[in-house]
């Protein structure tokens, strides 16, 4: 797929602030920190797409972009750790869950993990919990640029494993590094593939 046009379109504070319901979309999420507007910029080709932050917890809307006129490109809040209050990760959490449940034209939840750091509980829970609710979605690694192709090798042989232990056919993963751009046309293809079907 190749992105020629990517624009703002909105940020909504909840499910009914959305755009209308008539393009297919694809959400990101994960946990706070985990380089999603990095990844988001990356995949667009831009710099400026999402805001990228030292701080966690910098998204705090769902943020619709408009790809190529067809389809969005969804940026959720991160989930866990962010310098916020109980109250404000709760609404957080809300927000998340009812998009993620409800949206019609939602196609596919894309889960960004570090690749540097072991399965980690929050991400364990939030994935079953999509599971559970039957909810289609994919792995990408982020990071990857730090690990030595050994230790990238030994990680995903890892991940794999844990996901073997959850579910009777791992989910698709997809390594990405948005400074050496590695994981992007695939991770494109995928959600290509995904509007298609």
């Amino acid at each position: 797929m190749e992105i020629k046009k990517v624009e703002f379109v909105k940020s909504a504070t909840s499910l009914k602030e959305c755009p209308k319901e008539y393009l297919p979309e694809i959400a990101f999420i994960g946990r706070s920190n985990v380089g999603k507007s990095s990844l988001i910029n990356l995949l667009c080709n831009t710099k400026k797409l999402a805001k990228v932050s030292e701080t966690p917890g910098k998204t705090k809307t769902i943020n619709h972009f408009l790809v190529n006129d067809k389809w969005y490109l969804v940026d959720l809040p991160g989930y866990g750790f962010a310098k916020t209050s109980k109250t404000e990760r709760e609404k957080f959490q809300k927000i998340i869950e009812e998009y993620i449940l409800q949206r019609k034209t939602l196609k596919c939840t894309m889960v960004l993990l570090d690749s540097r750091l072991d399965f980690q509980k929050i991400d364990n829970e939030f994935i079953y919990w999509l599971a559970e609710h039957r909810l289609p979605f994919a792995i990408v690694l982020t990071k990857i640029d730090k690990l030595s192709k050994i230790k990238l090798k030994e990680q995903m042989r890892y991940f794999e494993k844990e996901f073997y232990q959850i579910f009777e056919e791992i989910p698709n993963i997809f390594a990405t590094s948005a400074l050496t751009k590695q994981g992007r046309e695939e991770v494109l293809e995928f959600i290509e593939y995904v509007l298609e079907s």
